[in-house]
């Protein structure tokens, strides 16, 4: 078992393997009843936990499972971008809770009442573009704009960074795999270094912006916080902002990506959808979340020594919850390689397991793919992708980079 996953879940090559692959290995571990530990060349390694009850209990154990330094890399954050990767993800109480209840109360009803608005006036606009350009990249045309487009409006991003702000987003996510090269031959910390920066500069000067001239925005709202006496300061303004567009804009858009994949590899499927798509629709949105798990996986600390489902972890160990295995987990999910839009119940942990860093954006996640893909299916009910996806080279995100479609 050792060498099994040495070879393979260290390594972007096995993630680069067919779905099949996968869970074939991911099966062998939920079954091997032993702890599964992961070497990693020069690191101190960590632990895999693959089994439902594992992952979610770490998950509801914050003060033995830390998330700090990082949840989001299996290595520690190198020096240069330490100050960067702070974000609600990455802390624990009592920081994480202060952020979590300031941002929470600056999504006022008003601002997410004009959110809900954007979702429909851009599904239709979407679905407009897509009907009079005719065969295309579903993720370049339908899948990104949505969720990315939602959080700069939300947030009062010109459209002129838009661009910039994908590219962004994607090396972060690219970067965070061990065996990540950039193309012109940088090191990782410097790429890293030089995207957080952005991010957060352009965090900074709409901050600064809105101090002054106060708009109908989530900047707004965050610069002049004040929950309880506090507010967030600058640089926690700026983590903020980079993991609202690193984790709203790519989860959303992987999970709409995978609902076409997944719709048009299931027809069955597709015909129960389209037969009610109203009754259909929430569930086809939950078991492509389950299914797709756009978010493979977070890491966790321990902070002392802890007895998990039977086994002993140390202080300092390292973990990784593997949400797309506990998302085929036999003891909780009937036939869980079946794709199952009336799926019921579906207590899947696409969005994080129960605990306080559950998705903060699950609900309008969950609400952008629902009405894009309700627009795209009543008014173009013969979409379909046309070849399989381009799938992302990163084992932190089950990304599709392209996926050509027709109607």
């Amino acid at each position: 078992m050792p060498s099994l996953v040495e070879k393979d879940l260290s390594s972007l090559e096995f993630w680069a393997k067919p779905q099949a692959e996968r869970d074939d290995l991911f099966a062998a571990l939920r079954g091997a009843g032993e702890r599964v530990f992961c070497p990693l060349p020069g690191e101190p390694g960590f632990y895999a936990l693959t089994r439902y009850d594992e992952v979610a209990e770490a998950s509801r154990n914050p003060e033995v499972f830390s998330s700090e330094p990082t949840a989001v890399s299996p290595v520690d954050p190198p020096p240069q971008i330490i100050d960067y990767t702070g974000s609600m993800i990455s802390i624990d109480d009592p920081r994480h809770a202060r952020l979590r209840r300031i941002v929470s109360r600056s999504f006022t009803p008003r601002l997410v009442e004009r959110v809900a608005g954007d979702v429909a006036v851009l599904a239709r606009r979407i679905v407009d573009d897509l009907a009079e350009r005719g065969p295309c990249d579903f993720v370049r045309h339908a899948a990104m704009p949505m969720p990315l487009q939602i959080i700069c409006s939300m947030m009062g991003i010109p459209d002129s960074a838009h661009d910039e702000v994908i590219d962004a987003t994607n090396l972060i996510l690219a970067v965070g795999d061990p065996d990540y090269v950039s193309p012109d031959g940088r090191d990782r910390p410097t790429v890293l270094a030089e995207k957080f920066s952005y991010l957060h500069a352009l965090m900074a000067d709409l901050s600064r912006v809105r101090r002054d001239r106060p708009a109908d925005d989530l900047v707004t709202a965050l610069t002049h916080a004040n929950v309880d006496g506090e507010a967030l300061d600058d640089r926690e303004l700026g983590r903020f902002f980079s993991l609202l567009v690193v984790a709203g804009n790519e989860t959303t858009r992987n999970a709409l990506s995978h609902a076409l994949v997944l719709l048009t590899e299931h027809p069955g499927q597709r015909g129960l959808l389209q037969a009610d798509l109203e009754g259909r629709l929430p569930g086809a949105v939950e078991e492509t979340v389950r299914y797709a798990t756009p978010v493979t996986w977070m890491r966790r600390t321990l902070t002392r020594d802890y007895e998990l489902q039977g086994h002993v972890y140390r202080s300092g160990d390292r973990v990784i919850l593997y949400y797309n295995s506990a998302n085929r987990d036999e003891s909780v999910f009937n036939d869980p390689y079946t794709f199952d839009i009336t799926r019921s119940p579906n207590p899947h942990v696409g969005f994080g397991a129960p605990g306080p860093h559950f998705c903060l954006g699950a609900h309008l996640a969950r609400r952008e793919v629902t009405v894009l893909l309700r627009e795209l299916y009543t008014r173009l009910p013969d979409l379909h992708a046309t070849s399989a996806p381009v799938r992302q080279r990163t084992s932190f995100i089950n990304g599709i980079t392209s996926v050509p479609c027709a109607f």
